[in-house]
């Protein structure tokens, strides 16, 4: 009897002792997944169906201070509505997110907007002929790099005070740690928040590749195609996506990048910079498209 309690209780301890080591190792696993998701958050892009959104932070830009910005917008019954921001980089040429145009619909592009529900006067009304999006583009990775497209006007721009041409930088260009830059867009002013027709503008200074990779931050989600920029109160929301970022490059504003996500866990989450595609990696693809 004596010798079958003793094994009995063995056995016993040793199926605790099994039990214990699998809840170690859950907790364990568990808490790895966490380091994971907080090293790799889930990107969430930036565009808007139906709704006139704009940055978040920031203030209302002065009408046409940025005469390159301009409004793509979709058509759904009679009317068009905005859904992304890109920028006028040619007369006939507009450079936007390959994850705002990557589904057949009719577009439009307005420039020299400040209002979207106004007509103000200065507006131009162009028809979108041609959509170019990067080969390597896949639309089930949101993280995975290549979201830029090129749309071909179906005429020429009219250049003038409210109507500008967008510079880009050299190809290959990357700025350094808090170069100055202005994100622009119609988006949300806060996480699900206010909505506002008015063009918006924020300060977004530059987080070099090697702080936006670390960890706690956006960790191997960024690529070094991509630019960080913000991580603070203000950042880009959904609306903004396409549009510019406006970085101040020897006394000129040169368009770095191209607005394309945010964290799933908010617009403006500390240490989640709104993700830019880098334009100056783009540069001899945009020309042969271009011609």
């Amino acid at each position: 009897m004596g010798y079958k309690r003793v094994v009995a209780s063995s056995l016993q301890h040793r199926k605790f002792q099994k039990t214990a080591d699998m809840l170690r190792f859950l907790v364990l696993i568990s808490f790895a997944a966490l380091a994971l998701a907080q090293l790799e958050p889930e990107p969430r892009y930036l565009e808007e169906d139906s709704v006139e959104e704009r940055v978040v932070g920031g203030e209302v830009a002065r009408a046409n201070s940025w005469p390159w910005q301009i409004s793509l917008q979709y058509k759904s019954g009679s009317s068009f509505h905005h859904t992304c921001g890109g920028t006028l980089v040619r007369r006939g040429w507009v450079m936007t997110a390959a994850h705002c145009v990557d589904r057949a619909r009719t577009w439009r592009v307005v420039l020299g907007e400040h209002n979207l529900n106004s007509h103000e006067g200065g507006e131009q009304y162009m028809s979108v002929s041609q959509v170019y999006i990067h080969p390597n583009w896949n639309s089930n990775s949101v993280a995975g790099g290549w979201d830029i497209a090129l749309l071909r006007l179906s005429s020429e721009a009219s250049l003038n005070n409210k109507v500008q041409l967008g510079a880009l930088p050299p190809s290959g260009q990357v700025l350094p740690h808090n170069n100055p830059c202005f994100i622009t867009g119609w988006g949300r002013t806060q996480t699900g928040g206010q909505l506002s027709a008015q063009l918006k503008q924020a300060s977004l200074p530059v987080v070099d590749h090697k702080t936006c990779t670390s960890y706690g931050w956006w960790g191997s989600t960024v690529k070094t195609s991509m630019v960080c920029a913000g991580g603070g109160r203000d950042s880009g929301c959904q609306g903004d996506s396409g549009g510019p970022l406006n970085c101040s490059v020897n006394g000129q504003w040169v368009v770095h990048g191209v607005t394309s996500f945010v964290s799933s866990s908010g617009c403006n989450a500390p240490k989640k910079p709104t993700v830019f595609t880098r334009s100056s990696a783009y540069i001899s693809w945009m020309n042969n498209i271009m011609g």
